[in-house]
């Protein structure tokens, strides 16, 4: 593509070149030359811990060097199954420095869902929250897991609140036993002992996995999306090219993002410890918990999704809090309502810059820039070395010209290597080279890019991806359901909310909190329907396809409809 094909170069800061001379490098030398520049600096705070980055260097190499005693091999895959804590960013590192694939798994997942992922995956080794091993524990013990390693969030404390956190947990029943054997299940600490550090020497960064990052598709199957050290190391360097600023001086990023969706991964991880910068790590999104952390460690960058903003904003003292602190806020996941984006940046003077990415890409591409014009709603332009384009949805035609609409296709060196086993569906989606996003888009006169239609019939709710097919497949297993289609409703708080429409079998009737609660049984709770609405028929088209487009709509005109009028 030409120079007159990327008309967004112009729109570049001056700071930022269109090109990044890139190193090839494994993605765990961010942590070495992190703590060779900054050793006696903090990496991680957590409550009133506190990881300097060349103890968390030390800590990587020993839990390397035990996950190889174990019997990890280079290419081996680890589950890592823990919320946002400093066990979750040692043990990305140690399993990296171990020549492993880290697969980071989301915490809330049912065993349904966490059947599909280590039979796709087949992890060697995993790594889990205490918390979670009585919900899979029969799972576990049939898999072929060779290691199971249990972390305590108290392995995440430093003294008394390493002592105290137990004693607290048993009196409220939230310290579960654990079958420890010292072979097949053993306790995270185990990570840590003895002499022996490792550091993988023998990476091929174009070609080994740093991630095997899963993502949902439309049939409700996850697919595991191959991402190689250059990919995830090229993204890291792509966004301190753009966001040029951060790091002049020493910054504190905060981990609400959760570590196991590629964005929290990306920006809160990688692109942190390239900085060389703090980590706050957020287990879990309540807003009074997330506002004492704030407080205690003030933030200077704030990767996170528009709901989240939202709810913070609302917090009694926000104003005046650890928030006014924030420089910079990357936001993702979904557009930002333009008085929430003013209303924020005037409480906290941060540059909101609004974004997109998508797993297949490590995960971002477009950014808006951080001293030139920003454009509400828009997705911003292209990071260096990225070629975008849309692809007109008849012909297939690539065009970057002003108005241009189709597809979204993009082309860089944070593209994905394929779909782990899907060489079919790795086809579909990449072509010569251009990774086909299924969202729809259209470029203005500037190189601009704005986002018309999200990749498929995704849901966004509060910063997750649901994807409706699996919500649909579990509604169908009732058996007073006979046709259910799943749709994303406004919300205030949360962006959207899963609403479920339900066609009953003949003769039942079953209630909206037995739906509810059926789902919830099934798959994560973020999943559930929160409303649900049963129908005679749905809207269809000729041939009696479910218009869920159709239902969508009716939810946001609903939305629209001032209150009292019909």
């Amino acid at each position: 593509m030409t120079q007159t094909g990327r008309p967004w170069l112009a729109h570049y800061d001056k700071e930022v070149s269109p090109n990044i001379s890139y190193e090839s490098i494994p993605l765990f030398a961010l942590l070495d030359r992190a703590a060779a520049r900054h050793g006696h600096d903090v990496a991680i705070a957590f409550h009133n811990l506190r990881i300097r980055y060349a103890k968390l260097k030390d800590m990587a190499e020993a839990a390397a060097a035990n996950l190889k005693a174990g019997g990890l091999a280079k290419g081996d895959r680890v589950a890592v199954m823990l919320p946002n804590s400093p066990q979750t960013i040692v043990s990305y590192f140690g399993i990296l420095k171990a020549g492993g694939v880290p697969v980071m798994v989301n915490p809330l997942y049912m065993p349904k869902e966490l059947t599909v992922i280590l039979k796709d995956a087949a992890p060697t080794a995993m790594i889990l929250l205490d918390l979670l091993y009585d919900k899979h524990k029969d799972l576990l013990a049939a898999s072929p897991l060779s290691r199971i390693l249990v972390s305590r969030m108290s392995d995440g404390l430093a003294f008394p609140k390493n002592l105290l956190y137990p004693l607290k947990a048993k009196k409220e029943g939230k310290y579960p036993h654990i079958p420890f054997d010292g072979q097949r299940v053993a306790p995270f600490r185990s990570l840590f002992k003895g002499a022996a550090r490792y550091s993988e020497p023998d990476i091929d960064p174009q070609n080994d996995l740093a991630a095997l990052q899963y993502t949902g598709g439309t049939t409700g199957q996850p697919k595991g999306v191959m991402l190689t050290h250059d990919n995830m190391t090229a993204n890291a360097f792509q966004c301190r090219a753009m966001l040029h600023a951060v790091g002049e001086h020493p910054e504190c990023f905060l981990g609400i993002l959760p570590y196991f969706h590629i964005y929290g991964l990306t920006v809160c991880i990688n692109f942190a410890a390239l900085s060389g910068s703090i980590m706050v790590p957020i287990p879990r999104f309540v807003p009074s918990e997330v506002m004492r952390a704030i407080n205690e460690t003030p933030p200077t960058v704030f990767p996170g999704a528009p709901s989240v903003y939202a709810a913070l904003m609302r917090q009694e003292g926000a104003d005046k809090s650890g928030l006014t602190h924030v420089k910079f806020c990357v936001s993702g996941s979904a557009p930002m309502p333009v008085e929430s984006l003013k209303r924020f940046s005037e409480m906290t003077g941060a540059a909101i810059l609004e974004g997109y990415g998508l797993t297949e890409a490590s995960p971002v591409t477009h950014l808006n820039p951080l001293r030139g014009v920003r454009k509400h709603g828009s997705i911003g332009i292209p990071f260096p070395d990225t070629l975008a384009a849309v692809a007109d949805l008849e012909t297939g035609e690539l065009s970057t010209a002003p108005g241009a609409k189709g597809e979204l296709v993009i082309k860089g060196p944070q593209v994905m290597k394929g779909y782990w086993n899907r060489p079919e569906d790795t086809r579909q989606t990449l072509k010569d080279g251009w990774l086909h996003t299924g969202d729809v888009a259209e470029i203005d006169e500037d190189g601009y890019f704005f986002i018309l239609d999200r990749k498929k019939d995704l849901i966004i709710s509060g910063g997750y991806n649901i994807y409706p097919r699996e919500v649909e497949e579990v509604l169908l297993e009732h058996p007073s359901v006979k046709e259910a289609v799943v749709v994303g409703a406004p919300s205030a708080t949360r962006g959207e909310v899963v609403k479920a429409y339900i066609i009953p079998e003949p003769g039942q009737a079953p209630s909206r909190q037995e739906i509810i609660a059926f789902v919830r049984s099934r798959l994560a709770h973020y999943k559930a329907p929160k409303t649900v609405e049963f129908r005679e028929d749905f809207p269809r088209t000729l041939v009696g396809k479910v218009l869920r487009r159709s239902l969508r709509e009716e939810e946001y005109e609903e939305k629209k409809r001032p209150e009292g009028n019909p």
